[in-house]
């Protein structure tokens, strides 16, 4: 009977506390995960489109992912240091100059951190800019057409981590290495790490009418590990700020080893005073190999050129250009608040949030208010450039984004969540769990002079029972919440591709309507295009043959070809002769060792083929283009390399 009864109150207990829970979630404006216009709110009818495009770093994937909010629908994936075998990036002929690098072709690298192009600190939506962290590249993206136009590789360096972000009218974008290395390399020890290692933060300039890269100058640093980097703005615009762990200069057993000191730094960089330095013939060139890549969207055709000089500047050269703020403890993220007042170092080892005043800053150096130096670089006081702390706002603090009212959404690894405070007052306002360990945080514009301030995105590291298992990995989960209210509210979590580290985003009014839907046939300047079906033909040239085809609804031109051999090298140069919006077409060749092609209207793409065994070989269209698609194919007659058969070919009715 006791235990009946026992029974009973808790149930009564549990129904009591759900209640209050529900009723509490009434009052509150329905913050929790299911409350019932949580739907609602991130519901796009069909027809109806998304407010915000989100773009997501794919990590390991190598790509960057572009997501629609509220809806959480991924749009596109768009390949820019991996091979990507649904568009033929990285595989046809016209492509593979982009992943050229001075380590030779690379079809990989690890994407972190997306940052949309600005204009007197608001997204102007042009580009946006990532950075490759394996084989330290940067790259540059036309939201035109969604494709990668432009990489850059970077010499000196090595983790190129702390990047890709721009200053706020992109006269920069920057890419700072993680790890340092002998700069130039040489053969050295590695327990020789500790003054003889270097870091180096270059800062690549950006052409305002076209976008086009090129490294203006690196800076070469002490030997610490260059985490995360932002740009000052506003009345800090002119500073950039990178983070810095390792100041001990461990080379092993870092967790430990890099780990012993009470506060590492803020590197507080005046680009403005160096660029002068610079353009009046400061600095000095230095040996270097690197790659260059652009693809040209009238040619449709990549480039790639091998640059043999940087220029390189040595701080100490540059009286009050670089500084160090103490920062507790080995500080991951650094984030300049929208109106650039304050920089805040999120010491990820700290259960504090340290947020350092850009004007007491300014007095410091004016004052030269120093606690020593560090390799001839002064370091400012800690006490002189507080602005304050946010204390115990949780435990592993990683990064901090702003909305349009004066706040600060700063995540937390270890006590998995998201903490929002008032960067005046620096009081904690809310905190919602992330599931779970969360990395980065985005808010549109959230990293601008304009933050748009209706939806956060917490981008977690481990999903594990948020989605059905599908064996041993899972996709990431990102979290969405509304935070146009004082209290955040979570609307949705969606899976995501690769392992996203960061993530821009934009309203979609800003873009959609500047989006290119076509390529123009008659501006198609690539050497290869056929732009009239009847000049489609088939040309030989010792082994290699090219065939000039061009397709539109639903057949290829030409569709039979013989005179083939075993041993030619092949190559296929497509023309879409289309002209109406998303009909695009594709091309697949029976035995191809690369990919498929797409291409789009208008555009020119080349797929090599070598055809290893005599036959009669179909190739076909791989994208669903009409109720004709099946019959859009063609046949490749391949003989022996002794053949003496003619090249001929079929052009219609032929």
């Amino acid at each position: 009977m006791k235990k009946s009864i026992k029974i009973i109150a808790s149930l009564l207990l549990a129904t009591g506390l759900f209640s209050c829970n529900n009723s509490e979630q009434k009052n509150e404006g329905n913050r929790g995960a299911l409350a019932s216009n949580a739907a609602e709110k991130v519901y796009v009818a069909p027809g109806e489109h998304d407010e915000f495009y989100a773009f997501l770093s794919g990590g390991y994937s190598g790509n960057l992912t572009v997501y629609g909010l509220p809806s959480g629908r991924m749009f596109k994936e768009i390949p820019v240091f991996s091979q990507f075998p649904t568009s033929g990036y990285g595989y046809s002929e016209e492509t593979k100059p982009m992943l050229n690098t001075s380590h030779g072709f690379i079809p990989w690298d690890d994407l972190h951190h997306p940052d949309i192009s600005q204009t007197n600190g608001k997204l102007d939506g042009r580009w946006i800019f990532v950075n490759g962290n394996n084989t330290p590249r940067i790259a540059k993206i036309d939201l035109k057409t969604f494709e990668t136009t432009e990489i850059i590789e970077v010499p000196n360096s090595a983790g190129n981590h702390s990047s890709s972000f721009v200053t706020e009218n992109t006269e920069y974008v920057v890419a700072g290495t993680r790890f340092s290395v002998p700069i130039p390399q040489e053969d050295i020890a590695i327990k020789e790490y500790k003054g003889k290692f270097k870091g180096s933060l270059s800062f690549i300039s950006v052409d305002p009418e076209e976008g086009h890269m090129e490294i203006k100058f690196q800076l070469i640093m002490p030997g610490f590990d260059y985490d995360l980097s932002h740009p000052g703005r506003g009345k800090s615009h002119g500073w950039f700020f990178f983070t810095t762990y390792n100041t001990e200069e461990a080379n092993s057993l870092l967790e430990v080893n890099a780990s012993q000191n009470d506060k590492d730094f803020i590197a507080a960089v005046n680009w403005k005073k160096i660029e002068e330095y610079v353009n009046n013939g400061g600095g000095k060139k230095m040996p270097a190999n690197y790659a260059h890549n652009i693809y040209d969207d009238k040619t449709h055709t990549a480039t790639s050129t091998m640059k043999k000089e940087v220029l390189v500047v040595d701080p100490l050269e540059v009286p009050g250009a670089v500084f160090f703020l103490p920062t507790p403890k080995s500080p991951h993220g650094v984030d300049v608040n929208p109106s650039g007042d304050y920089i805040i170092g999120n010491g990820k080892l700290s259960a504090d949030l340290t947020v350092h005043s850009f004007d007491k800053m300014i007095d410091a150096i004016e004052n030269k208010k120093y606690d020593g130096e560090a390799y001839g670089i002064p370091i400012l006081n800690f006490e002189d450039i507080l602005a304050g702390t946010v204390k115990q706002a949780g435990l592993g603090p990683l990064h901090t984004e702003f909305d349009d009212n004066g706040n600060g959404y700063t995540t937390f690894f270890i006590s998995s969540e998201l903490v929002k405070w008032n960067v005046e007052t620096r009081e904690v306002i809310d905190r919602q769990p992330n599931y779970y360990s969360v990395g980065h945080v985005m808010i549109p514009g959230g990293n601008s002079r304009e933050p748009f301030g209706k939806y956060a995105i917490a981008l977690n590291k481990i999903t594990k029972d948020r989605y059905l298992p599908t064996g041993p990995e899972l996709e990431h989960s990102a979290q969405l919440f509304d935070i146009s209210g004082e209290k955040m509210e979570l609307l949705l979590d969606f899976p995501t591709h690769g392992e996203p580290h960061y993530a821009a985003g934009i309203p979609a009014e800003i873009i959609k309507e500047n989006s290119q839907k076509i390529y123009k046939l008659a501006e198609n300047e690539n050497e290869y295009a056929t732009l009239s079906p009847a000049d489609a033909r088939v040309e030989r040239d010792g082994n290699k043959v090219h065939i000039y085809m061009t397709t539109i609804r639903s057949h290829f031109t030409p569709d039979n070809i013989e005179g083939i051999k075993v041993g030619d090298k092949v190559y296929f140069h497509v023309t879409n002769h289309e002209q109406d919006f998303d009909v695009p077409h594709g091309f697949a060749m029976i035995g191809a060792n690369n990919a498929e092609l797409l291409i789009m209207p208008g555009q020119t793409k080349t797929l090599l083929w070598e055809p290893k065994q005599v036959g009669v070989w179909p190739f076909y269209c791989t994208d669903f283009c009409s109720a004709l698609h099946q019959e859009m194919q063609g046949y490749i007659r391949v003989s022996p390399q002794s053949s003496n058969i003619e090249l001929s070919w079929s052009l219609g009715e032929d």
